[in-house]
């Protein structure tokens, strides 16, 4: 895949201005006990297959029409879009355990869907975050010959966490879409607040400095150096096709940006580090949580950053625009 359609594939809408955020729910408290069983009209039961129905109206009503959303609705804030649909797991999860996290994505025919075209060496990509922008995880399930996705997964705490199904639907010309669904965790939920925003972030040994700003409604570059022991990174590793992939969901709705840098692994023009280049732009003012996932010695780390958006491209230091 080239560059031009990698970063297209996951930057279409960025652009666009978007309506009102719904709220975020759930107050601190007990998030609850498991659910009452759904019913699967497409085979198996709620005890080890996905429900079909939305967790919430908002999830499903949120700027949503027959057929699909306007044009102004971001990623992720949808249960449905364009026909396609996300069923979630049918229960919740203990907080601290392993567990198989199965969901299903239905076709505009109500049938799960088993065709897809791979989008950065992969068929669906599957990012869960909990609400308070905590407990990120980037991970890639396998699919079922019934079209049921699987991976095991641990949830750290409990409290109201937010799973991302980014993927391409096989034969669909209007290419990739993200459909989002609530995740919640048995327990009680004790929200962090955001983390201040700054200029470096440290995973495993690694430091990783931002550089540039994160503008709203504008194109803006953001360029992440990655060092060791003081020393640059020259050496990163390709990782689904790139030298990085940066996640973005901002405060409060979860508007879900997947960006990738420009330039490729074996271009003849990239470099394998320290920086890392993105071009992107935020829909609006406010506040985002950064995810850069980066692999060097054969491992990934993520490493995370909050940015403040403000409009012209002013400065985000210190979690205030200039």
């Amino acid at each position: 895949m080239n560059t031009a359609a990698k970063v297209g594939s996951f930057t279409a809408g960025l652009g666009l201005a978007f309506g009102a955020a719904f709220g975020i729910g759930g107050a601190v408290g007990p998030i609850g006990s498991d659910p009452a069983p759904a019913h699967d009209d497409h085979g198996g039961s709620a005890d080890d297959t996905p429900g079909d129905t939305p967790r919430n109206e908002d999830d499903m009503d949120h700027g949503a029409h027959a057929g699909g959303s306007t044009p102004t609705t971001p990623g992720g804030l949808q249960i449905s879009e364009r026909g396609y649909t996300l069923v979630p797991p049918a229960r919740t999860a203990a907080p601290g355990e392993e567990t198989d996290l199965r969901f299903r994505v239905l076709g505009p025919d109500g049938a799960p869907l088993t065709e897809y075209t791979p989008t950065h060496e992969r068929d669906l990509h599957l990012i869960v975050a909990r609400r308070d922008l905590s407990g990120f995880q980037h991970v890639h399930p396998t699919l079922g010959a019934d079209g049921t996705w699987s991976v095991p997964l641990t949830f750290p705490e409990a409290g109201d966490y937010r799973m991302f199904a980014d993927f391409a639907p096989a034969g669909d010309d209007a290419g990739p879409l993200t459909l989002g669904a609530d995740l919640p965790v048995a327990g009680a939920y004790a929200p962090q607040p955001l983390p201040e925003a700054a200029r470096t972030a440290t995973v495993d040994g690694y430091t990783v400095t931002l550089d540039g700003s994160l503008a709203a409604g504008a194109e803006s570059a953001l360029t992440l150096s990655v060092s060791r022991d003081g020393e640059p990174v020259t050496d990163l590793e390709p990782y689904l096709g790139a030298y990085g992939h940066l996640v973005a969901l901002r405060e409060g709705d979860l508007a879900y940006l997947h960006v990738h840098p420009q330039g490729e692994p074996g271009d003849g023009e990239t470099p394998a580090g320290p920086g890392i280049t993105f071009h992107t732009q935020a829909p609006s003012d406010g506040a985002y949580r950064l995810y850069l996932d980066f692999q060097h010695g054969g491992t990934v780390r993520t490493a995370a950053f909050t940015v403040v958006a403000g409009h012209g491209g002013g400065e985000t230091d210190g979690g205030h625009t200039h």
